[in-house]
């Protein structure tokens, strides 16, 4: 069997999360039979260390936000030639940068929200030419962090991050259903409704057991349902994803089918979307976690 190991932690607001993850996906790889270690990144060199003396065959990459999914981690273990697991250095910038990403998708003829992107300083002094109510937020971060829903002049007054020069990106509003799609192995496979209790499906709406209801499958024409799952899977082929990507829409009669954002690192905690979607679709949790850390894979240095 392989020797695995599960990296979680990391350098992000997301820590605690991928934590929560990689202890579950430990757990489960262990059971299965593989060589398991864990290493929590706290330090890079550190992480260095371990795999220069336990050689891994595969990183199963738990980790979540900047420096997890974001390309930077990824890049690494390329030069390294050390297969992980999720998406390649190129398919999690483009996730990431979710301007970027909208940009590739729109071309493509997938409807998105318009926005504008600038530093946090320049939307401070200068504001937005978009109407109200938009959305402010991170333009790479993931987990619905750092976002604000803007209604008027007040609500903008709240609007603050610690730096400057953050990139936001700046996007209308899009009223109606927040609805999910999986895709595992090529494969779109559900759509889910969220129904938070709060605002919006925020951080804690995650994360927080009981704050959002998951209505699977979710309630709607057939003709949405398949338009979901076609533009998920659509999405997830453009980046060239491997293995697991979660694709987030809004819906309304008005407006149609809204592209959000994809996560090219979903989440794989209890209350996680796509274990839930797989198991909804006979994919155990199990199972899921041992597609991923077969289908790792690396850039090789030829």
């Amino acid at each position: 069997m392989k020797k695995v190991l599960v990296l979680g932690g990391g350098f992000s607001s997301e820590r605690e999360v991928s934590l929560d993850g990689a202890k579950s996906i430990f757990a489960v790889l262990k059971n299965k039979g593989y060589e398991v270690l864990f290493h929590d990144l706290v330090d890079t060199w550190a992480f260095l260390k371990v795999l220069k003396e336990e050689k891994p065959d595969v990183v199963f990459n738990a980790l979540h936000g900047n420096f997890g999914e974001d390309g930077e981690i990824q890049g690494l273990l390329d030069m390294l030639s050390i297969d992980y697991t999720h998406s390649s250095l190129k398919s999690s910038v483009l996730g990431m940068n979710k301007d970027l990403c909208k940009e590739i998708v729109s071309k493509h003829g997938i409807k998105t929200a318009m926005s504008e992107t600038k530093t946090f300083e320049d939307f401070q002094n200068y504001g937005t030419k978009l109407d109200f109510p938009y959305v402010v937020k991170p333009s790479s971060e993931g987990s619905s962090v750092g976002v604000f829903i803007v209604n008027c002049l007040e609500d903008r007054l709240k609007v603050f991050y610690n730096n400057p020069d953050l990139k936001l990106i700046i996007e209308q509003y899009i009223p109606g259903r927040e609805l999910t799609v999986s895709v595992v192995n090529d494969e779109a496979l559900a759509v889910t409704e969220l129904k938070s209790s709060n605002d919006f499906y925020d951080y804690q709406a995650k994360y927080t057991d009981g704050v959002t209801s998951h209505i699977l499958p979710a309630v709607l024409p057939d003709k949405v349902y398949e338009e979901a799952l076609d533009t998920a899977l659509k999405v997830h082929r453009l980046l060239e994803c491997n293995t697991v990507s979660r694709s987030d829409f809004r819906y309304n009669e008005t407006d149609g089918l809204v592209f959000l954002e994809i996560n090219t690192n979903p989440g794989m905690t209890s209350l996680s979307l796509v274990p839930e979607q797989a198991k909804y679709r006979g994919i155990t949790y199990q199972d899921l976690c041992v597609r991923l850390v077969e289908n790792a894979k690396c850039r090789k240095i030829k």
